[in-house]
């Protein structure tokens, strides 16, 4: 069978065009190799029988079988309708587990990472299965495991002995303009060389128009000369020796020197597309204005070995796949977008990214229910998460960080989408409530939300309708970016410890904007909204309600609320509700606020709304 196969292999392959001939000791043990190809049979014949001879021989390998839960990464021998671990449905997908050949484990991710270093160190392209270029010899020699991207020769050492390297924000990358310095903030205070971060969101929220403008940014970016980390200060008693920033990579020889060293040079960005062509990416650049910028590259692909044997050839200071759903690896048998191809595409551009300090940047599609598309261990690979949110009716965008190893994950950018891309909005709070002199007599509040370091005040409207008499029907919640839940909290507070009845009313909710809520200091303002309506009482236009409402109606302190009320302050409000508890001090940045302290929500509707209605003391 083996002869027959080798036979038909060196008939049907004759025409093909020749390659360099590749190293033959993994056969010696099973085929002789003299005796199966004669010296005269062409190279290229001998090459792609000898791949067929290897895979006739190993036929007899056991393969095996399991099934993976595409939203959470649980494995099953056996396939189910539900995943025991998260719940889900129809989520498990089978996949084949090839048996570990002789060249090593880690995975076909780890084995396209072996053959991009061993291509890279030759100074030519990436071969197969770990050899060099033109069947040099194997990658197992070379200072890189096949399996991490860790050196050989490293040994543990002392935490104290890497910090004095400073790392700090020096070794970050800081964007330009009012644009880079927002997304900067975002991820942290910079672009971190060697990271590798996952962007997602919705279809049409705007991830591929970031990202085409990030490229351009960071053609023009350079390493921060600041020694403050992000969201510390100077003064907080743990200063140390940061002269030296960290040892100097070939990404920052070429920011620092441009590429191949000429001096004066930007760095270069590789732009990879799996969705696009080039010339819709063109087409792109020149409605965002940056068609003129010589420094990116843009390229269409979904073979992931060519994209490396780009990468090699170009030396980018920066990698943006696009997206990581589309990209596939030619050893591994499922199609792009399984479970086996994301997993293994991302390690190998994660051994990648840590291997030449290069910010890789990957596009991750979401499923029907807005969660990142792809096994959940993506998640757990990547150094930053960041998703954009917004609707296709609103042009504010929110790009929010939902992991980041180098950075505080509580911050948020505020953007709109125009014509040339996305551009930072300065006042957001202003922005949220610029139209709501168009309804005077609606029924909203105003809260004050904390999203990272940056107070926003966004508004919430409510409408309480009457149940018709003898409807079967349960009244109805509509919330819009308000938690549901939360809501029914609130709702049986207030039937609770008010006069309220809220089973008698339809209850809608929305947050102008198509904003969300999720923060429980806008609790207060929920409350205050739904009664407004329910009594038919106005709130004042210049008051900014800020606490939480607890089960037994008493109004509990937050967070920061100086630094709220003071944000609050310089948009023209005048009164604000906290709880009694909050201990505010007089300062000069609250002079002439006028604050009304609240042990309770009855206590806080008598000061918003009057005595209408509501219980005495």
């Amino acid at each position: 069978m083996l002869r027959l196969a080798v036979r038909f292999a060196g008939m049907s392959l004759a025409a093909t065009a020749a390659r360099k001939p590749q190293s033959l000791s993994w056969l010696s043990r099973s085929i002789n190799v003299e005796l199966l190809f004669p010296p005269k049979r062409p190279a290229a014949t001998r090459e792609r029988c000898l791949v067929l001879a290897r895979a006739a021989s190993s036929s007899s390998a056991k393969t095996k079988q399991l099934y993976v839960c595409s939203d959470c990464g649980e494995q099953s021998a056996q396939w189910a309708g539900q995943c025991k671990a998260c719940g889900k449905w129809n989520t498990l997908e089978k996949v084949v587990v090839q048996p570990a050949g002789d060249a090593g484990g880690g995975g076909g991710g780890a084995r396209a990472a072996a053959r991009f270093a061993a291509g890279k160190s030759a100074g030519g392209g990436a071969s197969s299965d770990g050899e060099g270029p033109g069947g040099g010899a194997p990658f197992a020699g070379r200072a890189y495991r096949r399996s991490a991207w860790v050196l050989e020769a490293e040994a543990p050492q002392r935490l104290s002995d890497v910090s004095r390297r400073g790392f700090r924000q020096r070794w970050r990358l800081q964007l330009p303009g009012d644009n880079g310095r927002e997304l900067g903030r975002v991820l942290g205070g910079g672009v971190v060389p060697g990271s590798l971060t996952l962007v997602g969101g919705e279809p049409g929220v705007g991830k591929s128009t970031l990202l085409l403008q990030m490229a351009d940014m960071l053609t023009r970016a350079a390493p921060s000369n600041s020694a403050t980390p992000a969201g510390g200060s100077k003064g907080d008693g743990r200063e140390q020796d940061v002269a030296q920033p960290p040892p100097p990579s070939a990404q920052h020889e070429q920011l620092q020197g441009g590429q191949g060293g000429a001096p004066g040079a930007n760095p270069t960005v590789l732009y990879v597309s799996g969705e696009e062509s080039v010339e819709q990416i063109g087409s792109r650049a020149e409605r965002m204005g940056v068609a003129g910028n010589t420094d990116v590259f843009v390229y269409s692909a979904t073979r992931l070995d060519g994209i490396l044997d780009e990468i090699i050839r170009l030396q980018p200071a920066a990698v943006i796949v696009d997206s990581i759903q589309t990209v596939y690896l030619d050893e591994v048998s499922s199609s792009a977008g399984s479970v086996t191809q994301v997993r293994e595409c991302a390690t190998a551009l994660l051994q990648v990214a840590k291997r030449e300090r290069i910010p890789v940047f990957l596009v991750g599609h979401v499923t029907k229910s807005g969660d990142l598309a792809g096994p959940r261990v993506l998640e757990h690979i990547v150094d930053t998460v960041v998703y954009m949110e917004g609707g296709r009716q609103q042009p504010v965008r929110l790009v929010r960080c939902m992991k980041n190893r180098y950075g505080s994950t509580d911050e948020v950018g505020v953007f709109e989408m125009h014509d040339d891309g996305m551009q930072v909005v300065p006042n957001p709070s202003a922005l949220f409530l610029s139209d709501r002199d168009l309804a005077p007599n609606v029924s909203s509040a105003v809260a004050v939300v904390l999203e990272g370091t940056r107070p926003l005040l966004m508004e919430v409207q409510a409408l309480c309708s009457p149940v018709p008499q003898g409807s079967p029907a349960p009244p109805s919640r509509f919330p819009s970016g308000v938690n549901r839940q939360r809501l029914a909290l609130l709702l049986a507070v207030l039937g609770k410890h008010t006069e309220m009845r809220p089973y008698s009313v339809d209850v809608h909710l929305n947050v102008t904007g198509g904003l969300e809520m999720n923060e429980p200091a806008t609790d207060l303002a929920v409350a205050c909204a739904i009664a407004s309506s329910y009594f038919e009482q106005p709130i004042a236009r210049d008051v900014a309600l800020i606490g939480e409402v607890g089960l037994g109606g008493e109004l509990r302190p937050v967070g920061n609320i100086e630094r709220r009320i003071a944000e609050a302050a310089k948009l023209g409000f005048r009164t604000f509700v906290i709880p009694a508890s909050s201990n505010v001090h007089a300062s000069q940045r609250l002079k002439g606020a006028r604050i009304l302290e609240c042990k309770t929500v009855v206590e806080a509707f008598r000061a918003v709304l009057g005595t209408a209605g509501l219980p005495q003391a």
